[in-house]
């Protein structure tokens, strides 16, 4: 089924790269309920729902793709669900959001069924796809520093450093710094073991406890919270969160597209150019994004942390599948889980440090040409500022054809790239955001 001697591979080798893979990744079912948590998700829905969207997505990625990559809720995106789409409107509930992921999910799938996706990366330019990401990397680690309170808010300069001295920020610095000397060192898992170091310190100096225990059956407090696709293409047209549905799918199709790519151009499983098997790939993170809505978390993605367990020899899907095993084994932690997330010097080092690899996109643009370099830099300077990431792209794709019209280059510019920046235009000028 795998093609194990086809790939020069053996159960073993794959079974531990899916268990290298797996140890680079699970902080996300840790970090996932503490960010979607600031959206008022209870942390009981969000956990199971991430392992639910995980498990799914990487099955799918490993049965029909036999592909090494695992596919999970993706860092950034939950950021932008709870602080700018349910956070920066009063009107909207995490249900109403839910729903627009949903949706979202659901004109995923339809795009990963047609060519209309691959024509869509084609059209955005290289130079905005890498502002994105660095943007997204800049405001995650922001929230990082915000939620220890190493940075606060000020009167006058909107933030400024906060109380280093104060048990949060000690504690995450401390569980950066040990964090960022095993990523140094090359051991695989580093996030996951900076976290258990950090939540060993934090224990034995009185900052953590596990009065519930470690173990428990898992649960869904909330059940399905989307259930009728009709009902939730209302809620996206009732609350006008066309912006909102386009941001997810935009910024999903970049990261887990480039995320697939460049994890089978590792483990040399690309035919030319062309990824065989795209479709299939391509689904998993569709489905997977549907799904995960329903239950009660943010847009699913392809995770660069494929690439330690493709280090550790994983070349098939049956690597994929390990992963999507231990994620399943994993849901029967959520007291522990539960007492690390409550405590956000824990996980705020692994967003630190999640943006910091995702800033190193910004080597990739092309300063040296006004017109390419500044909309991406407006993405990347906006995204944070105004907690935003639907603002962030929204003000790089109206500059950029802007700049390339008045430099009378405009023919460069992919046609669909100007009815995205009148569409944005339109958004911001006139529709609340």
């Amino acid at each position: 089924m795998f093609k194990l001697k086809e790939h020069n591979t053996n159960p073993k080798t794959e079974i531990m790269a899916g268990i290298t893979t797996f140890f680079t990744m699970v902080y996300i079912v840790v970090v996932n309920p503490v960010i979607l948590a600031d959206a008022g998700v209870p942390f009981e829905q969000v956990f199971t729902a991430t392992i639910i969207a995980a498990v799914i997505g990487t099955l799918w990625m490993g049965l029909f793709a036999n592909y090494p990559i695992a596919i999970a809720p993706g860092m950034g995106l939950n950021a932008y669900f709870a602080y700018s789409v349910v956070g920066g409107h009063q009107d909207i509930t995490y249900e109403t959001a839910f729903a627009a992921v949903f949706v979202a999910g659901l004109i995923f799938v339809a795009l990963s069924l047609t060519p209309f996706r691959e024509k869509l990366i084609e059209a955005i330019p290289e130079n905005l796809k890498h502002g994105i990401t660095a943007g997204i990397g800049l405001f995650i680690a922001f929230i990082g520093l915000r939620l220890t309170g190493i940075i606060t808010d000020h009167p006058s300069n909107l933030v400024a450093l906060g109380d280093l001295h104060s048990p949060s920020a000690v504690l995450a610095l401390v569980g950066l710094a040990i964090t960022l000397v095993m990523m140094t060192l090359g051991i695989n898992g580093a996030l996951f073991f900076g976290m258990v170091i950090t939540g060993f310190i934090a224990f034995f100096t009185g900052n953590l406890s596990f009065e519930q225990g470690f173990m428990s059956l898992p649960s869904l407090p909330n059940g399905l919270i989307v259930g009728n696709p009709l009902t939730a293409f209302g809620d996206v047209i009732q609350h006008s969160l066309y912006a909102v549905v386009f941001s997810f799918i935009l910024v999903t199709i970049f990261d887990t597209t480039g995320t697939m790519i460049g994890v089978a151009n590792q483990a040399g499983l690309m035919k030319g150019k062309s990824l065989p098997r795209a479709r299939e790939a391509l689904l998993s993170d569709s489905i997977a994004t549907a799904v995960g809505a329903m239950f009660g978390t943010s847009p699913t993605t392809a995770y660069i942390e494929s690439s330690s367990g493709v280090a550790a020899g994983g070349r098939t899907g049956l690597t994929a599948v390990t992963v999507a095993i231990l994620f399943i084994l994993s849901a029967f932690f959520g007291p522990l889980v539960g007492a690390v997330s409550g405590l956000s010097a824990i996980t705020a080092p692994a967003l630190i440090i999640v943006g910091s690899l995702m800033m190193g996109s910004i080597s990739k643009i092309s300063w040296d040409e006004l017109d390419e370099a500044f909309p991406a830099f407006l993405i990347i300077l906006s995204m944070p500022l105004t907690s935003s990431i639907a603002t962030g792209i929204a003000l790089g794709f109206i500059s950029y054809p802007l700049l390339k019209l008045v430099k009378g280059r405009w023919r460069e510019v992919h046609p669909l790239l100007y009815v995205f920046a009148v569409l944005f235009f339109f958004q911001l000028a006139f529709l609340p955001h």
